[in-house]
């Protein structure tokens, strides 16, 4: 059985595939939230099987229960849409990570890129990261080959980093394995703030701006961003241990160093001993 049915959507001029995941990559909502404002109102061109790749107790659909009545539920889904912007045709695939079947899924996925003309794919993510939320936000690139990204994004970290794959890396090395050029933008969310950062998201949209040379709409993200950057601010300002924690990243930025990846993860674990879940920035 097939994992998707395609609608025909009408010729397309080689549309680029702009993907988001939940999932531990999508580090304050930041990913999904930016590809959910692009692909706004979008026509539904591709929908796969949800019941073949997600764990409905891990994510469970939501429940409506009015006066007593068990009215309507919202499963999880994972679909490609389609939208116009900046007179361009743009597919955007922005879901829940699914649980099963990753690589017969991640051949699936590349088919119909493939099937709808597909040249370009574009993955958005967001990871925390020992950067402080007082600066601009750091955007990390990836690429299939040399001389895709663009403005002053960079491949990186450099050097070997081992991490826990995520599925939408599993879906970018596919398409790249079937000759579509791909790229990733992360944006570096500060790794003790919990809850959204729109920051982020905005930083996404200006990427995925400079990629694709459209303008994209930011809803009331920009407003969100500077009433969290006040409420942070004000969290900080109370804690001297967090205001000297978060001086010293603010060091490291602005010195354009970073420290080598067992002390960065050694940092961090003893910010987060000695601070305890109370004691961190909040939204």
């Amino acid at each position: 059985m097939a994992l998707y049915q395609l609608d025909d959507p009408g010729p397309l001029t080689s549309p680029p595939l702009i993907v988001a995941l939940d999932g531990w990559v999508d580090a304050g909502s930041a990913a999904t939230t930016a590809a959910t404002l692009i692909a706004a109102g979008g026509q539904v061109v591709a929908t796969f099987d949800a019941d073949r790749v997600y764990d409905y107790r891990a994510r469970r659909p939501t429940l409506d229960i009015i006066d007593g009545r068990l009215s309507e539920l919202d499963w999880p889904e994972f679909r490609i849409r389609l939208v116009r912007t900046g007179g361009r045709d743009v597919l955007v695939l922005v879901a829940p990570e699914p649980d099963y079947r990753w690589p017969s899924l991640a051949a699936a996925v590349s088919h119909v890129a493939r099937t709808l003309g597909v040249r370009e794919w574009i993955s958005l993510g967001a990871i925390p990261a020992a950067v402080p939320h007082t600066r601009d936000v750091p955007i990390l690139g990836t690429a299939s080959r040399g001389g895709l990204l663009r403005g002053d994004i960079r491949p990186g970290p450099a050097g070997i980093l081992r991490v826990p794959a995520a599925l939408i890396s599993v879906l970018e090395m596919q398409a790249a394995k079937d000759g579509i050029d791909a790229v990733g933008y992360f944006a570096q969310v500060p790794h003790y703030v919990s809850g959204p950062y729109p920051a982020a998201a905005v930083e996404l949209l200006r990427a995925v701006e400079r990629h694709l040379g459209v303008d994209l709409e930011r809803g009331d993200l920009v407003d969100e961003a500077e009433q969290l950057r006040t409420r942070l601010d004000a969290a900080t300002a109370v804690d001297e241990n967090t205001r000297a924690y978060v001086e010293r990243l603010e060091s490291m930025v602005d010195e354009e160093r970073l420290p080598a990846g067992d002390d960065l993860i050694s940092e961090i674990e003893q910010f987060l001993r000695d601070q305890g879940s109370e004691g961190r920035p909040r939204a």
